[in-house]
């Protein structure tokens, strides 16, 4: 990890605080247009149709390049609706399954499958995108039982579980860490590892940082989140485990690795999730990305979404071994 050594400090307790030396600028510029052009729509009151056609118009915007080689195949997954991302060099038995975020109330699957696309060249992997029920129309527990089901699917297909990553952003952060804790709870086979980009974990909003970092997050406000998180779950259920995964149970889960960014105020839901799991004995590498915002990686040109790609993979490469020989 040359860029981690050179532009990174460690921390105890295998913290990483990331501070790229190239894409400042660029990274500084994205922070300014991103409270422009979203963080000033985002209040109280939310019309979700509205907030939808803003999430289609980035969506339209997305890079379909990064898409090159590699196929979209649409599969229903026990009554769940993915699709496959297949790159032409894959091996079939390396399986990432990917939780998109969205706030539980959106999609926008072009630029996902152009992000989960480059990871899985870069593992010779395929990806299967879940696109699990959205609230307010199907509200909680309709994603979370969505997800478990398309994890469910895979291993009836034979799909060995050493051989899946879980990952999601955001609201997929969320659904990700659920459903580890679901499916240990179940008495099914774990994945091997799991990566959470920005996850939202914590429906109470107890973290410092959702507070003190409201000011300095380029996207999000107190409250929109306030008010987001209604759509998903009702109040009487914001602190039970499936709505937020933090206060779930730890023990025996798989290696997580956590990315979030320094200013967001998501960000103590994931140093919180970190010291939960170390606490439990799991393997957990947290990266606190300096001054980028809420899922940065999705963000195809900014270098350090690339570099963050980079280090997503070499964990994976690390926990799944998937190595070029096997």
């Amino acid at each position: 990890m040359t860029s981690l050594r050179q532009g990174s400090t460690r921390e105890p307790g295998h913290t990483r605080f990331v501070r790229p030396r190239r894409g400042r600028l660029i990274g500084a510029l994205l922070n300014g247009l991103l409270r422009l052009t979203v963080k000033w729509r985002h209040g109280l009151r939310i019309d979700i149709a509205a907030l939808r056609d803003q999430l289609a118009k980035l969506d339209r915007q997305a890079p379909h390049r990064l898409l090159a080689g590699v196929q979209r195949q649409r599969v229903d997954c026990n009554g769940v609706n993915a699709h496959w991302l297949v790159p032409k060099t894959c091996r079939p038995k390396r399986v990432l399954l990917y939780l998109h975020g969205g706030a539980f109330v959106g999609y926008t699957a072009d630029t996902y499958a152009g992000m989960v696309a480059s990871w899985c060249k870069a593992l010779d992997a395929r990806a299967l995108m879940v696109d699990y029920r959205l609230a307010p129309e199907s509200p909680h527990p309709a994603a979370l039982q969505d997800c478990f089901t398309a994890y469910q699917w895979l291993l009836d297909q034979g799909v060995k579980p050493q051989h899946i990553v879980l990952a999601g952003d955001s609201a997929g952060g969320n659904l990700a860490l659920a459903t580890l804790q679901h499916l240990k709870h179940a008495g099914l086979p774990l994945p091997c590892c799991a990566a959470l980009l920005s996850p939202f974990l914590d429906f109470t909003l107890s973290g410092a940082s959702a507070l003190t970092n409201a000011r300095r997050d380029p996207v999000f406000t107190h409250a929109f989140a306030i008010g987001i998180r209604g759509f998903y779950a009702s109040a009487e259920q914001h602190s039970l485990p499936a709505v937020s995964p933090l206060f779930g149970d730890f023990h025996a889960l798989p290696p997580l690795l956590l990315q979030v960014g320094s200013t967001e105020m998501l960000l103590d839901d994931a140093v919180r999730a970190a010291a939960k799991a170390r606490a439990a004995g799991v393997t957990v590498q947290l990266e606190v990305w300096r001054h980028l915002p809420h899922v940065f990686q999705m963000v195809a040109a900014l270098p350090q979404s690339r570099e963050a790609a980079r280090h997503i993979c070499d964990f994976v490469r690390v926990h799944a071994g998937w190595s070029a020989d096997c």
